[in-house]
C-alpha cells in the first residue's frame, strides 16, 4: 500500500500505486478527463525526484495521475539534457502529442531541456504551452492558474532565484528509499558540462527544513533516505547554524527511524576528511562514496576545468581508503574529450588500477548547448570514443569480477526492494550500494532488511541465499 501525507482536505499517496488504484486513475480510457495528468519521465536520480515533487504539487491541487496520455488532461514531460541530441529526442517525442492540444489537453515541457530551449520550444512545438525548469517547480501552483485560465504560453525559466527551490509537497513514488534535495544547481563550471545552465547556480536548502522532511519520512516508515545535489557535498547552511556537510549527515541519521542514510552525487574538490570521519563514528552512513573523475588524465582534467588534478584526485581516493571500515567507491568517466590522446587515455585506464572502482558509469563526450567545450578543436571521430569506451568497460568489468570474488562467504545486510518473476528470488542493495539477488523461502521480504550470504557473482552484482 502506499503511504498518505495529510494536508489538509488534500491527500498525497506515496509508493506504487497498488493495481486497483492503478487501473482506477487509468479509467477512462475515453477522452481526457480535465483534472487529470500523465507525467513521463527521462534522466537520474534528480528528475526521478523533480517528478516526484511535480506530482505533489498537482496532486495537492485536486490534479490525478493517469497511466495515459490518451486519458489526460495535463500531459507533462520531464527532461534530462546530459546526453547527446537530448533536444531532438524531446521535439520528436513531442511530436507525437501534436493533435493532443486540438483535443483540449495541455502538454508541458519540464527540466533540463525545457530549461535550455526555452522560448523555442513554443516556436518549434506550437501546441505546447508550458515551459518550466527545475529551479521554478515551486512556482508551478501560479504557473498552472496562468495554464488553466487559457494561456498558451507560459514559462517558468528562472534558474538565479533565492534558496526556496523546494515543493510545498512531494509524491514519494519509491516505497523504500526516500529522496530529499538539499542543494540544487552548481558553481563548478566544467566545460562540458550544461547543468549550471540548466539548474543554475549552488543554492542549499535550511538544516531545519532538511530535518524536518527527514522526520515527516521517517514518520510514513521509510527508514532508507539518499540526499541529492548536483554537487551534494558543496552543501553550506544558510541559516545561523551553519551546519557542515558532514554535520547534517549525523543530524538525518540520528533522526529516529532512519536506519540508513546515502549521498550522492560529490565532488572531489569538495570531499573532505570531516566526511571520512562522519561515515566512520556513525554506521547509518552508508559506506558508499559515488566520486566522479571524468578523466585520469591531468591535462584532461584542466581542459574539462575539473578544479583538480589527478594526484589530488587519487589524495580524496587516499582518505576515503584510509576509513576504519570498507567504503565502496563509483565514480563517473568521459572518454573522447576534444584533444584526449591515446596517452591521456593510458591514463585514465590506469586510475581504474589504482583505484579499484566498484563501478563505473561511463559515457562518450557529447557536446552539450552553451558549454566551452562546444567550441573546442581535435574532436574524436565517434568510431574512435566508441572503441575507446569499450576498453574503459572491458577494464572495468575486470576489475568487478575480481572485486565480486572476493566477496563469496561474506553475509550482508541487504534491504529487499525487488521480488523476481522467478519463485523465491528476491534482490536489493547492501549499505555500500552492491545489487545481490538472492533466493530464500521466505514469502513477505519487500522491504526488510535480511541477512543474505553470497554465494556467487556476475560482473555486475552479486549472488546469494537468504541466511
Amino acid at each position: 500500500m502506499g503511504k498518505t501525507f495529510d494536508i489538509g482536505l488534500e491527500s498525497l499517496t506515496a509508493g506504487p500505486l497498488p493495481a486497483n488504484r492503478r487501473s482506477a486513475l487509468a479509467m477512462p480510457s475515453g477522452p481526457a478527463v480535465r483534472g487529470t495528468f500523465f507525467l513521463e519521465t527521462f534522466g537520474c536520480q534528480m528528475n526521478d525526484h523533480d517528478s516526484e515533487k511535480v506530482a505533489g504539487v498537482l496532486m495537492s491541487r485536486g490534479y490525478r495521475q493517469v497511466e495515459s496520455a490518451d486519458t489526460a488532461g495535463l500531459i507533462l514531460y520531464n527532461t534530462c539534457s546530459i546526453r547527446e541530441k537530448a533536444a531532438q529526442k524531446v521535439f520528436s517525442r513531442l511530436g507525437e502529442y501534436r493533435t493532443k492540444q486540438a483535443q483540449g489537453q495541455v502538454i508541458g515541457v519540464l527540466g533540463c531541456v525545457a530549461q535550455q530551449e526555452g522560448e523555442d520550444i513554443f516556436e518549434r512545438a506550437p501546441w505546447v504551452s508550458l515551459v518550466c525548469g527545475s529551479a521554478s517547480y515551486s512556482k508551478l501552483p501560479e504557473l498552472l492558474a496562468q495554464v488553466e485560465a487559457g494561456n498558451q504560453r507560459v514559462t517558468g525559466l528562472e534558474t538565479d532565484t533565492d534558496a526556496t527551490f523546494e515543493t510545498e509537497m512531494t509524491r514519494r513514488d519509491n516505497p523504500w528509499r526516500a529522496y530529499l534535495t538539499i542543494i540544487e544547481g552548481c558553481d563548478k563550471a566544467c566545460s562540458y558540462c550544461v547543468v549550471p545552465y540548466t539548474r543554475g547556480p549552488e543554492r542549499s536548502r535550511a538544516s531545519n527544513s532538511i530535518l524536518r522532511e527527514v522526520r515527516q519520512v521517517a514518520e510514513l516508515g521509510y527508514s532508507e533516505v539518499q540526499l541529492l545535489g548536483q554537487t551534494v557535498n558543496s552543501y553550506a547552511d544558510p541559516t545561523s547554524r551553519k551546519m557542515r556537510f558532514s554535520e547534517l549527515l549525523l543530524a538525518v541519521a540520528d533522526e529516529p527511524g532512519i536506519r540508513r542514510v546515502r549521498f550522492t552525487t560529490s565532488h572531489p574538490k569538495d570531499f573532505t576528511q570531516h566526511i571520512v570521519d562522519a561515515m566512520d563514528a556513525q554506521p547509518k552512513l552508508c559506506n558508499h562514496v559515488h566520486l566522479p573523475a571524468q578523466s585520469g588524465s591531468t591535462r584532461v582534467l584542466r581542459a574539462m576545468q575539473r578544479t583538480y588534478t589527478r594526484e589530488e584526485y587519487l589524495e580524496k581516493i587516499a582518505m576515503i581508503r584510509g576509513a576504519r571500515r570498507p567504503i565502496s567507491i563509483t565514480t563517473d568517466i568521459i572518454v573522447g574529450f576534444p584533444g584526449e590522446t591515446e596517452a591521456d587515455l593510458a591514463e585514465t585506464l590506469s586510475l581504474l588500477d589504482d583505484v579499484k572502482y566498484d563501478a563505473i558509469f561511463a559515457f562518450k563526450y557529447s557536446p552539450r548547448p552553451h558549454t566551452p567545450s562546444l567550441s573546442m578543436n581535435d574532436a574524436i571521430p565517434e568510431e574512435e570514443k566508441s572503441r575507446r569506451l569499450a576498453l574503459l568497460q572491458e577494464k572495468q568489468r575486470e576489475i568487478q569480477m575480481e572485486r565480486h570474488a572476493g566477496f563469496i562467504g561474506m553475509a550482508f545486510e541487504v534491504l529487499v526492494s525487488t521480488k523476481s518473476r522467478k519463485e523465491n528470488h528476491w534482490s536489493g542493495h547492501t549499505t555500500c550500494h552492491r545489487v545481490i539477488n538472492f533466493t530464500s523461502q521466505e514469502t513477505a521480504l519487500l522491504g526488510k532488511y535480511v541477512q543474505v550470504r553470497v554465494t556467487g557473482m556476475t560482473p555486475n552484482s552479486l549472488v546469494g541465499e537468504h541466511a
